[in-house]
């Protein structure tokens, strides 16, 4: 049609073509660079920051650190890494790390950090599995930066989370506070373990068992999943939709009399949508159900909380996937998440690095005051960009307090 946009498609084979010019221009190492440094305080911050890299043909190099953003900027247009992961700061620089004895080299503090990723979700959706994700199942990573983005900020007081699209099927939560990157591997643990509900692996067929009364935590999840679970589990998974169906739910009730009797009146079939059998075993269970009352939200639960890789959380020394690296497989760039915008984020219009190097070529260099503008801010980064200078601007601000107070600190003295 007419002015129709087309769609443009990403040939992994030309990655390695790609890689150079989206390193030279397009990767945004200044705002990096300031995220990662932290204001400078303390002086070693970044250069005792353990990168890794992932090159062509899986060649992975660790324990490589840099001590400023050319030297950053430098390596990585030189190697062209196909991953960039980011670990912990260190006791000393982790490219020196042979040169020190190994009880002196240790990870001393990281962002906490949290991965979700849709493959956990495979057991509870049926319109995909394993890597791929669709606009039917993508709500689950909605519903997911809606609970863990309140909990963190309202239940442990964090503030600075940088939420990131990973470039196929998952998303990451980096939060920056100070506090939280000082955490021991025992408060990292504890804030996993608080907000890991469903548990048990693929043997486990019922993974959530409420107790009453509902912590806080719990009972604010539920109200962020209500609004969705129909919407979500009814109408885009149709999870009641037919017998096999159907047996998964039942199969999470533990009082076998509501079970028989479910079974024997056959009343799934009275009704012909999953939206319409889910409110009638809901009305069914509230009547009938005595040792199980929390039936209805044990299921939610079940179908949509979030499902954290917890060990990912608990490790000082856990590395994980940076921002703005490019999916290999997807060629999608990985860019920050606005949560208080959510809604509107599509996973599946995140740039390639095929078209947004395409975009380059047919943009203006200057603004209309005649400033040169920087290659990203051209392309269909650049709305991603404001997502992460919000951010920082943010962090900026704490950094900002934190000198003031350390100045007068000093004055004082």
């Amino acid at each position: 049609m007419p002015g129709e946009e087309k769609e443009h498609v990403y040939d992994a084979a030309s990655l390695p073509d790609l890689l150079p010019i989206y390193y030279k221009r397009l990767f945004p190492y200044g705002p990096y660079f300031k995220w990662l440094n932290y204001g400078g305080v303390p002086k070693n911050y970044f250069c005792n920051r353990e990168f890794s890299f992932t090159l062509k043909d899986d060649v992975y190099i660790r324990y490589q650190s840099f001590s400023d953003q050319q030297e950053l900027e430098k390596e990585v247009q030189k190697r062209c890494p196909y991953k960039i992961d980011i670990g912990a700061v260190f006791t000393h620089r982790p490219k020196d790390h042979k040169t020190v004895k190994p009880a002196a080299f240790q990870a001393q503090e990281k962002e906490l950090v949290f991965d979700i990723d849709m493959t956990d979700y495979d057991d509870v959706r049926f319109c995909c599995s394993g890597a791929d994700i669709c606009p039917k199942c993508w709500p689950l990573m909605q519903i997911a930066i809606k609970i863990v983005n309140r909990a963190l900020r309202e239940d442990f007081g964090f503030k600075h989370l940088f939420w990131v699209y990973s470039g196929r099927r998952g998303i990451h939560c980096w939060v920056c506070d100070e506090t939280a990157r000082k955490l021991s591997q025992t408060g990292r643990s504890a804030i996993a373990e608080y907000l890991s509900i469903v548990k048990g692996g693929e043997n486990q067929i019922k993974k959530v068992a409420l107790e009453s009364p509902i912590h806080p935590s719990i009972r604010k999840a539920i109200e962020i999943i209500e609004q969705r679970f129909v919407s979500y589990a009814a109408d885009k998974q149709d999870f009641l939709g037919d017998e096999e169906k159907q047996r998964k739910v039942m199969a999470l009730c533990t009082e076998e009399g509501f079970k028989d009797m479910w079974e024997r009146k056959d009343v799934f079939n009275r009704f012909e949508t999953s939206n319409k059998r889910w409110q009638a075993l809901c009305k069914k269970s509230e009547e009938t159900l005595e040792s199980q009352k929390y039936l209805k939200e044990e299921v939610m639960l079940q179908y949509v909380y979030p499902r954290l890789d917890v060990n990912v959380s608990k490790g000082v020394n856990h590395l994980l996937k940076s921002p703005f690296c490019v999916h290999p497989k997807t060629g999608r760039v990985c860019v920050p998440i606005d949560p208080d915008n959510i809604d509107s984020f599509d996973p599946f219009k995140v740039p390639t690095i095929s078209a947004i190097i395409e975009e380059l070529n047919t943009t203006e260099s200057k603004d209309e005051d005649g400033k040169k503008i920087k290659d990203y801010k051209k392309t269909s980064l650049a709305g991603s960009m404001v997502v992460f200078e919000k951010f920082l601007t943010s962090l900026e601000n704490s950094w900002k307090g934190k000198k003031l107070e350390e100045s007068d600190k000093k004055m004082e003295f």
